[in-house]
């Protein structure tokens, strides 16, 4: 096999990989650094569950119990973020988005949840900004700016 053969199928292999990265939706839990208790693990697991199946209220009451033992849990405060947008409470969702971007300000999922946030109430530049810091974190693209890319894109397709 010639050099320039092994190079071009390994950028494809690499390119397929980065592809299907990006297919993939996390639900925005992406913190490397939160460690869950395993008092806390029980919550965290139902919470994941219940956001999974849109029980948003019980969502939040399993993640506010995580965050009461697990007070530096970015992946749960960013849990409490997204629950709460979905039931449209702005202020509590930017209040746990913020939250979580304190402990960890490179949290891709709390950057691209309050990006659309900011979307949904009409804060087009402040969605930029973390689509932005998206791109600075996801030096080879990741999933989380794609979606917040695309919401973006749409958002501004719907508001010219």
């Amino acid at each position: 096999m010639s050099l320039r053969r092994f190079f071009v199928m390994l950028y494809a292999v690499a390119a397929t990989q980065l592809l299907m990265t990006q297919v993939v939706f996390a639900m925005g839990g992406d913190s490397d650094s939160t460690q869950v208790s395993p008092a806390a693990s029980s919550e965290f697991a139902q919470g994941k569950k219940q956001i999974e199946s849109k029980d948003w209220q019980g969502a939040i009451q399993s993640f506010t119990t995580v965050v009461r033992r697990e007070p530096k849990n970015a992946d749960a405060f960013n849990y409490l973020g997204y629950a709460s947008r979905q039931l449209g409470n702005y202020d509590k969702a930017f209040g746990y988005y913020n939250q979580a971007l304190s402990i960890n300000p490179n949290h891709r999922g709390a950057n691209e949840y309050i990006g659309e946030a900011y979307l949904k109430t009409g804060n087009l530049a402040k969605a930029e900004e973390h689509l932005s810091r998206l791109d600075d974190i996801c030096t080879f693209g990741c999933a989380e700016y794609t979606m917040l890319k695309r919401a973006v894109s749409d958002y501004k397709q719907k508001n010219s």
